[in-house]
C-alpha cells in the first residue's frame, strides 16, 4: 500500500476533528486538536510543533500531534495537566501508521519517542511497543501513576448498591447532613458561552482550598486554565458542578463532557464549609446528575487520592514509555 506523511497545522487538525470523528479514533480528551493547541500557546514556546497525518491516498489513516526538542519526540502536552496521551488511528490501521510514523521519525532525525502517560488500552502500549520491539528498537515501559474511573449504572440507587455498606451509609450520612443546612443548592451545567464568572469562582475557591493547590496556580498555569475553559466551552464540553450554601459557592468541578463520559479536570471548595463535606458532596452530586443524563463513565483522572475510592472509583494503571530509534 502506498502511504505519504504530510505536515498538518492545528486548523487542519480541528477540521479533522469536526470532520472525521466517525474514522479516526479520538479516543482521549487530552489529544483533542483544541486542547493540544492551548497547551502549545501557554507551554511551548521553546519546542518545535511535528504535526503529522499518515495517509492512504487521500483517507487520514492516523495523526502524530507531537513535540520535539532536539533529538526526542513526545505527544503534546505535560504530565501536569494532560492526565493520558495517545496518538489518533483509524482503528484497524494502528501497525501501517505506527510503520510509517517511525520510518519518518528516523528520517527527521529523531532518535527517541517518549510518551507518558498512557493507558493500558492506549494504541501505544497495544501496537507501537510491540513494532518498536519487532523493529528491534530498545523500548522501555513502566508504571507511572494511576488513574481511577467508575462506570455509571443508568440509575442512582444502581450506583449506591454498587458501594460497600460502608461507603453507602456515608454517602447517604453526608448528603443528608448537606440538605439540612440552610438553603443548600447545586447545579451542574453545560458552558458553551462566558466563562468569567465561573472561572473567577474556580481560582478564588482553588486558592482556599490547600496550600499545595495555591502553589501550584501560577500566572502561567492560571492562564492556561483560562483558556482552557474558554476553548473547551466554544466546542460544548465544559461542564461545572457549583454547590451554593446561602447563595455563597463553597465548592465547585471544572469538568468536561466527551464521548459520553465526565472527565473530572480539577475542582476547589471553600475549607470553612469542609464540616459538611462540601468537597466531596459536590463530587457524588454531580455523579448523580451524570446518571440523570444517561452518561456511562465518570474518570476521576490522575492520582490515586482516597475519596476517589470511597465513591467508588476503580483503579487503572498509567504507564511511561521511552522508545529509541535507531
Amino acid at each position: 500500500m502506498e502511504y505519504t506523511v504530510t505536515e498538518e497545522s492545528f486548523i487542519s487538525l480541528n477540521s479533522y476533528w469536526a470532520d472525521f470523528k466517525q474514522d479516526l479514533n479520538w479516543n482521549t480528551l487530552f489529544v483533542l486538536p483544541s486542547w493540544s493547541e492551548v497547551w502549545w500557546q501557554i507551554f511551548g514556546s521553546d519546542l518545535q510543533l511535528y504535526l503529522r497525518a499518515v495517509r492512504q491516498g487521500e483517507k487520514i489513516i492516523g495523526i502524530a500531534p507531537l513535540l520535539v526538542k532536539g533529538e526526542i519526540a513526545s505527544i503534546i502536552g505535560g504530565t501536569d495537566v494532560c492526565d493520558y496521551l495517545d496518538f489518533i488511528v483509524t482503528p484497524g490501521m494502528e501497525d501501517d501508521f505506527f510503520n510509517v510514523l517511525l520510518n519518518d521519525l528516523e528520517q527527521q532525525g529523531i532518535r527517541q519517542l517518549n510518551v507518558k502517560p498512557v493507558r493500558p488500552d492506549s494504541t501505544v502500549l497495544t501496537n507501537l511497543v510491540t513494532i518498536a520491539r519487532q523493529r528491534k528498537y530498545e523500548v522501555f515501559c513502566c508504571e507511572e501513576g494511576v488513574s481511577v474511573e467508575l462506570d455509571l449504572p443508568a440509575t442512582w440507587d444502581d450506583y449506591l448498591a454498587k458501594l460497600t455498606k460502608k461507603q453507602r451509609h456515608e454517602v447517604k450520612r453526608k448528603l443528608r447532613r448537606l440538605w439540612e443546612a440552610d438553603n443548600v443548592e447545586y447545579r451542574c451545567v453545560k458552558v458553551n458561552q462566558e466563562v468569567g464568572d465561573f472561572i473567577n469562582t474556580f481560582f478564588k475557591l482553588f486558592s482556599l482550598s490547600r496550600e499545595d493547590k495555591a502553589n501550584f496556580m501560577t500566572a502561567q498555569m492560571e492562564s492556561f486554565f483560562r483558556l482552557l475553559a474558554e476553548t473547551m466551552a466554544k466546542i460544548g464540553l465544559l461542564r461545572v458542578g457549583i454547590l451554593e450554601i446561602n447563595k455563597l459557592p463553597t465548592a465547585i468541578i471544572m469538568g468536561f463532557d466527551y464521548n459520553n463520559m465526565m472527565y473530572l479536570y480539577n475542582s476547589a471548595y471553600n475549607p470553612e464549609y469542609s464540616y459538611l463535606s462540601v468537597g466531596l458532596l459536590s463530587k457524588v452530586l454531580c455523579i448523580k446528575d451524570s446518571i440523570q443524563r444517561g452518561t456511562k463513565k465518570w474518570d476521576f483522572l490522575k492520582g490515586g487520592e482516597p475519596y476517589k475510592y470511597h465513591i467508588g472509583g476503580k483503579e487503572i494503571p498509567l504507564y511511561a514509555c521511552q522508545i529509541n530509534i535507531k
